[in-house]
């Protein structure tokens, strides 16, 4: 008994670093709208009464499908605006388990409302993923609004292994039940050549064009083989990638294997965003927290750009604190220019009004940069904002950007704030 319960704590409780599930919200919140999104844009030939419908009883209950299909255009599009303005927030993690669930609620509703455009496989695997997200209060403690808001180090903390878990299963019997399904009598891929028949046909809508086509479209002999070779890989899949020998090994073939059907094949948004990031969850975390440490301890025994800021103002603090956080990698130092006596042993060009005035970064080039054109340099460097650089270098956004600065800056002491973490 104790041994089951060994195993048990080490396999889904053992606490590691969440923060590569930080990437795998994204990639699912990505997934989810790139696939519902394209059938949100013709509501009168998908979801309104005048669209063509079909309805998947075996996962609805008839009268829930009756009280659907009775929505008023109103409530249709009120769940497009909900499901647009959830998945995103679920994406930026904002309140995320509560987006999550948001976003599940209506990704069902359109599920029962019209299960011809969303009703496939691939939908049905990228649910149960969506499924998983909503079971724990935490999807990663970085790249989210919600540890952004908390003021804490993200990439520092640790939670109980139990979802990642139940993700790397979830990949790994997805490729053992696509290999089953594989060799099933009605689709038995050792009997026939799916393959060669692909090959063959045009290629809009199934398959595309790409370099070896059309070799393979004359040699159904190599067809039949691939696809015996995919058969295995895909069986193994559930062992090698458990195996920590050869882990990696698997990850990059599972990789490879998505890439191929991207390249050849016209295949859900599932393939692209959502399988390639579960594989990289079988990554042990903490090789991701050893590897950002190294790069913390090379950068401050560097010589690095300094922010200078207002000590005295709670506001100042507050925001630095925060950028702190972004800066996950240390790429930068940050000092209260009140505790520095001579401001031209920083660079001779500096005067206290500068430093009253905005935020001043000093780069070891010394170049100095100040307000919004310090925020946006620093943007390049801190992976949190990486999603924000095109909004942030948009045309005119120094000029728009340096007006808001200003304001802020002018009455920076009336703002009322948290309380800091």
């Amino acid at each position: 008994m104790k041994f089951i319960k060994s195993i048990w704590s080490r396999l889904f409780l053992e606490e590691r670093s969440s923060m590569s599930l930080s990437v795998f919200r994204m990639a699912v919140a990505f997934t989810v709208f790139a696939h519902v999104f394209p059938s949100l844009m013709h509501p009168h030939d998908n979801y309104l009464p005048t669209a063509f419908r079909e309805f998947n009883a075996s996962i609805f209950p008839v009268y829930i499908l009756e009280w659907v299909i009775q929505s008023p255009a109103w409530v249709i599009y009120l769940f497009t605006g909900l499901f647009c303005l959830f998945s995103f927030c679920f994406f930026v993690g904002f309140l995320s388990q509560f987006s999550a669930i948001a976003t599940m609620i209506c990704c069902y509703y359109f599920y029962a409302l019209n299960s011809f455009h969303v009703g496939t496989l691939s939908w049905d695997i990228l649910l149960v993923t969506l499924f998983l997200m909503c079971l724990v209060p935490y999807h990663g403690d970085y790249f989210s609004v919600d540890s952004f808001l908390k003021g804490r180090e993200g990439w520092r903390r640790k939670r109980p292994y139990f979802l990642q878990r139940l993700l790397q299963v979830q990949i790994a019997f997805t490729f053992f039940y696509t290999a089953l399904w594989k060799i099933y009598p009605k689709g038995n891929w050792l009997q026939d050549n799916p393959i060669h028949y692909l090959m063959n046909m045009p290629p809009p809508g199934v398959t595309k064009w790409f370099l070896l086509r059309d070799v393979l479209r004359d040699k159904p002999e190599i067809c039949y083989w691939i696809g015996v070779g995919v058969i295995v890989a895909e069986f193994l899949m559930l062992f090698l990638l458990f195996i920590r020998r050869t882990r990696s090994s698997a990850i990059y073939a599972g990789i490879f294997f998505h890439i191929v059907l991207i390249l050849t094949l016209d295949v859900p948004a599932t393939f692209f965003f959502l399988f390639p990031a579960q594989l990289l969850l079988f990554i042990n975390p903490d090789h991701w927290l050893d590897w950002i440490e190294q790069k913390r301890a090379y950068h401050r025994s560097a010589s690095r750009p300094v922010l200078l800021y207002d000590g005295d103002c709670r506001f100042c603090r507050f925001c630095v604190k925060r950028i702190q956080i972004m800066d996950m990698y240390a790429r930068y130092r940050y000092t209260p220019y009140q505790s520095i006596p001579q401001l031209a042993s920083i660079h001779p060009s500096l005067t206290l009004a500068m430093c009253r005035r905005e935020v001043i970064l000093v780069e070891p080039s010394g170049k100095i940069r100040g307000g919004i054109d310090a925020l946006r340099r620093m943007s390049l460097n801190l992976p949190m904002m990486y999603l924000w650089i095109p909004l942030l270098y948009l045309p005119g956004m120094g000029i728009l950007g340096s007006a808001i600065y200003r304001v802020i800056a002018r009455n920076r002491g009336r703002i009322r704030l948290p309380q800091m973490s």
